[in-house]
């Protein structure tokens, strides 16, 4: 039985409380074990209640433990004054519960981790010296020397007893460390995120939007899925710590039939093609990105057959995704490649895109002792009438944010599964616009009645500080929001911001980096106008480019300012 969500937060513990960790790791633990009951195995569930029933003590040395790196401590290094019983009766008892073995077998790289050089040296000393290696060696090299005879894993007394006797100290294991995990994950929705999101919240560094809860906002709702992502997540590491690409690909999970795990797969199978290309397993590589749904892996996997001299097998491909509906990088890409293939294949070269020219002008600026180029820029350019703001991808990005921030964090299934979300998890999914399609429209609906301003403003006033995923808090302002709401046209704005939903996670940057705002020109269009400021030897990057020719297409005012610096004069 699934218990409701409430919709409220979990509360998050008092920093003054020397125990507010613990307070977080029962929240954790009790959320889950109320709302994930039918995901977790009956022995699961019986563990967490035994978490549950922990004295304060061996509970919070446990969740210090669990919120460390790694699985094996050293005793006498566990030193938290806070706890109410001493750190040696709290390890006793966790140790008779299960939770830790006092005896685990440790390797060479393990007890090089737990001891210094100055305890290891004993150990092995005479071995190494016998060895006709000096008893000086560092730890690196005594690591390396001692590596091939003492490969096996063994408990502590067999590698410390000769040396130190009944002084050696106690070395503990976590022994339910994937439970923990698993339970993080189903809280999370990933393993990115940690324990520290909750302190985060205390210090008022981060604030999030409340959203209702429902048992279909869960990231998970089967226990093969949890098991899915778990067994991804360790195909990544693999990947991470340098296994062959080959022996990873063996375990990678097959299609799945959940939205958002087929798109953490296909940013799996993405970067496993890449790691097989570095290595020169180029048909491996081939393989795995054409499994992969990824933006980028179409393109990687042309882009290799075409080094490969497989012309016709590429241009049969990439005519095929011609007739999809690409993104703008998809696209230029694309057509770079027609036209290279094209020569290759014997094909007529494909037409070029409908791309206006570009607006430009030059500065020469005296350099300035301090300042970046777009300083200097921005002090040339603007006036009392007309003042200039470096704005970046910051100010369009938040006037979307805001004015869409009730479809943003819209509480549709899979989008949001536990408090602290900077956004909807599935923000950057194919899906994303589709599934919140009908509320976007009534959101710029808004923009042709002229209740945007108002929409916009309220937003910045009421959510200051939440996280969004489109609005940075510390560059805005409300001056600079009314002027701009002020200058730049609603229907300019509509199509800034249908791009900005065309491709979000690659049309959120690429803006240019001024606007200079006229709020007492006659015409609307005449009110603003954007600015890239490029220095000497500086150029325009593709994604840049894209937006500038949108720019043109939909008649939006913008330019390209190419700064000079003026020649020193000298004195005869």
């Amino acid at each position: 039985m699934i218990t409701e969500f409430t919709g409220q937060r979990p509360q998050t513990a008092n920093l003054q409380d020397p125990l507010y960790y613990l307070s977080n790791m029962d929240t954790i633990v009790s959320w889950v074990a109320d709302h994930h009951a039918d995901l977790l195995s009956e022995w699961e569930q019986a563990r967490l209640e035994a978490f549950t029933n922990l004295a304060t003590g061996p509970r919070a040395l446990l969740s210090r433990m669990v919120m460390r790196t790694g699985e094996l401590f050293r005793a006498d290094k566990l030193r938290y004054p806070e706890l109410p019983v001493p750190e040696a009766e709290a390890l006793k008892l966790l140790v008779q519960e299960g939770w830790l073995d006092n005896s685990p077998e440790l390797s060479l790289d393990d007890l090089f981790r737990l001891f210094t050089l100055a305890e290891l040296r004993p150990v092995f000393g005479g071995w190494l010296h016998q060895q006709g290696h000096p008893k000086t060696l560092g730890k690196a090299q005594m690591r390396e020397f001692l590596a091939e005879a003492f490969s096996e894993p063994r408990p502590l007394r067999h590698w410390l007893a000769e040396a130190v006797g009944e002084q050696a100290p106690e070395v503990v294991q976590l022994q339910d460390m994937a439970l923990f995990d698993r339970t993080r994950l189903m809280f999370f929705g990933n393993l990115r995120q940690s324990w520290t999101d909750f302190v985060l919240v205390e210090l008022g560094v981060q604030q999030f939007e409340p959203v209702p809860f429902t048992p279909e906002s869960r990231a998970f709702q089967h226990r093969s899925e949890v098991d899915c992502y778990l067994q991804m997540h360790q195909c990544r590491e693999r990947l991470d710590d340098g296994e062959p690409p080959a022996e990873v690909w063996s375990d990678v999970p097959g299609p799945v039939d959940n939205p958002w795990l087929t798109s953490r797969r296909d940013r799996l199978l993405l970067e496993l093609g890449r790691q097989a290309e570095r290595q020169g397993e180029q048909e491996l590589a081939l393989q795995v990105w054409a499994a992969s749904g990824h933006r980028e892996a179409r393109l990687k996997q042309l882009r290799l057959l075409e080094r490969m001299k497989r012309f016709d097998e590429a241009w049969s491909i990439a005519c095929q995704w011609q007739t999809s509906e690409l993104s703008d990088a998809e696209a230029q890409g694309l057509s770079r490649l027609l036209k290279r293939l094209a020569a290759k294949v014997g094909a007529d070269t494909p037409e070029p895109g409908d791309n206006p020219p570009l607006q430009e002008f030059t500065l020469t600026l005296p350099k300035p002792e301090a300042g970046s180029v777009e300083r200097a820029a921005l002090m040339h350019l603007g006036t009392d009438a007309a003042p200039v703001f470096y704005v970046e991808n910051t100010l369009i990005n938040a006037l979307f944010g805001l004015l869409c921030w009730p479809v943003i964090f819209k509480p549709l299934p899979g989008a949001f599964f536990h408090p602290f979300h900077v956004g909807p998890a599935d923000l950057t999914r194919a899906d994303f616009v589709a599934r919140r399609k009908r509320a976007f429209e009534q959101r710029f609906s808004l923009l042709a009645t002229g209740d945007y301003p108002r929409e916009i403003l309220d937003s910045f006033r009421n959510k200051q500080g939440i996280a969004n995923p489109f609005v940075f808090w510390p560059v805005l302002d409300e001056e600079l929001l009314e002027l701009a709401l002020h200058c730049i046209p609603p229907r300019h704005l509509e199509a800034l911001f249908r791009r900005l939903l065309n491709n979000i996670k690659e049309h959120r940057s690429g803006f240019p980096d001024l606007i200079r705002l006229v709020p007492d020109a006659e015409q609307p269009e005449q009110r603003y106008e954007m600015i890239e400021v490029k220095g000497p030897g500086d150029r325009l990057q593709d994604h840049q480019v894209r937006w500038l020719q949108f720019f043109a297409r939909e008649g939006i005012p913008a330019s390209v300012c190419y700064v000079r610096w003026q020649a020193h004069e000298t004195s005869l």
